[in-house]
């Protein structure tokens, strides 16, 4: 009997299973899994309990520095070890890894620059490309680089995906002529209602003048739990910020960025859980892999 796999339960443990007998015969999967299921942090881990890689490292590809440090810290927590223990993260220019790792959280161009040094991976027993539907051209050529490496007979890869049509890659990574196992989990579902503001005052307005515009209905409404906007880029961020930080100190609310170039603890104050609400003006790097 297998070990318990450390966490609260999620979707996600509903294929866990049938995820690892079939890549104890096998070399390939594709896992279907939408945002919240638990793929990043559970499936990692429990090819870890499960024993799939033996003495060797599972590495797991983020598209984003953000989200490979986030994930090794949130693995991490769930075995009650410090991050650089058996779970660590590299990325560009930071990384937290050590003799006892064995799962490794890293960006695609990371793996690539490895890869151009190290063409067997070395001590790499899986390799796990989370968030692929994303399709970054690092991330592609990453996945053709490993299939190419699958000569190693013991090299196992898992490509997961949250909106991907899976059927192309599973019949990339198929074995004699068939394609490779698919998985699909369930998600998660919360109530979501969509308001559009469009309309011809709200084109006129500059961009801090519609979100603190939209930010401002929201206090009169009785601000309940945190606000996450999406922009554009920092140069927006900034310009945002500014526009809302009188109207959220008169709320008692946060004002915090959130974008890939940030140093770590401001990434984490916008992460983590705060005593009051927090406005969030994040890039893309809020989409996926990471839990505000």
């Amino acid at each position: 009997m297998r070990p318990p796999i450390p966490g609260p339960a999620l979707p996600i443990d509903a294929i866990v299973e049938d995820v690892i007998n079939h890549l104890q015969a096998h070399r390939s999967a594709v896992v279907e899994a939408p945002p919240g299921a638990g793929k990043t942090t559970k499936l990692p881990l429990a090819f870890l309990v499960a024993g799939l890689a033996k003495d060797g490292e599972i590495v797991v590809l983020q598209p984003r520095r953000l989200a490979a440090r986030m994930a090794a810290e949130r693995v991490a927590e769930l075995l009650g070890e410090r991050v650089g223990e058996r779970v660590g993260y590299q990325v560009r220019f930071d990384s937290k890894v050590s003799a006892a790792t064995r799962i490794r959280f890293m960006t695609e161009g990371l793996l690539l620059r490895r890869l151009r040094d190290d063409t067997e991976l070395a001590g790499v027993a899986m390799v796990v490309l989370d968030e692929f539907h994303e399709r970054h051209l690092d991330g592609d050529l990453a996945l053709a680089l490993l299939r190419r490496l699958q000569a190693r007979r013991d090299l196992r890869i898992v490509v997961m995906s949250a909106t991907l049509d899976a059927a192309p890659i599973a019949r990339f990574l198929g074995e004699e002529g068939e394609g490779c196992a698919r998985f699909t989990s369930a998600g998660r579902a919360f109530p979501v209602s969509v308001d559009y503001r469009g309309g011809a005052q709200a084109e006129r307005m500059k961009l801090p003048s519609r979100v603190l515009r939209a930010f401002h209905e929201l206090v009169e409404a009785g601000l309940d739990g945190d606000t996450l906007v999406f922009l554009p880029g920092a140069g927006e961020i900034r310009g945002c910020a500014e526009a809302c930080a009188g109207l959220a100190a008169h709320a008692g609310a946060l004002v915090l960025p959130l974008y890939g170039e940030l140093p770590p603890a401001e990434q984490d104050r916008a992460v983590r859980p705060a005593d009051r609400p927090k406005l969030i003006l994040a890039t893309n790097v809020a989409e996926t892999s990471i839990t505000i």
